[in-house]
């Protein structure tokens, strides 16, 4: 009786094929893979051939309520796909909401940067004032330097009289 967990080494014997025999084909482990394929191939046409006759007699009958009720379930609905010759090139691909709201917002964007160029916006008309208020102001400033600069040259004028 060992101890642990784990087993030991399999003791039985493993039989290896031949140079020889593999080249005459007759190792003791034959090759079974296009057996294997083949019977492949043959099992998914019988499942798929299944699937046809189960979803006709799903239409028929139902078991239980589920012939009473109807569930939509959009993940049980497998969704089509189109094939490339199929596809309508004329119908336009639905947005989704986020594709959606991107576009409206770049829309009204662009809506209010042409109503504040024209200052018909609150905050246009805000800065229109105060652009006009500091227009005002540098005026202002611009005649009181003449004054000052003429003021001085009077200044000089009478003092080297």
């Amino acid at each position: 009786m060992g101890r642990g967990k784990f087993k030991g080494k399999p003791t039985g014997r493993r039989n290896f094929s031949t140079p020889e025999e593999m080249v005459a084909g007759t190792s003791a482990r034959p090759r079974t893979f296009k057996k294997e394929v083949e019977a492949d191939d043959e099992e998914r046409e019988e499942l798929e051939e299944e699937s046809e006759n189960d979803s006709e007699e799903d239409n028929e009958k139902r078991k239980g309520t589920q012939g009473i009720i109807e569930i939509e379930n959009p993940n049980l609905a497998k969704p089509k796909t189109l094939k490339a010759r199929e596809a309508d090139l004329n119908k336009t691909a639905e947005l989704s909401r986020r594709e959606r709201e991107e576009i409206e917002k770049q829309k009204a964007h662009e809506r209010y940067m042409r109503l504040q160029e024209q200052g018909k916006t609150e905050q246009a008309k805000k800065d229109l004032e105060r652009l006009a208020l500091i227009r005002q102001q540098r005026a202002e400033a611009a005649k009181k330097r003449e004054e000052e600069k003429a003021a001085k040259e009077q200044k000089k004028t009478e003092a080297r009289k």
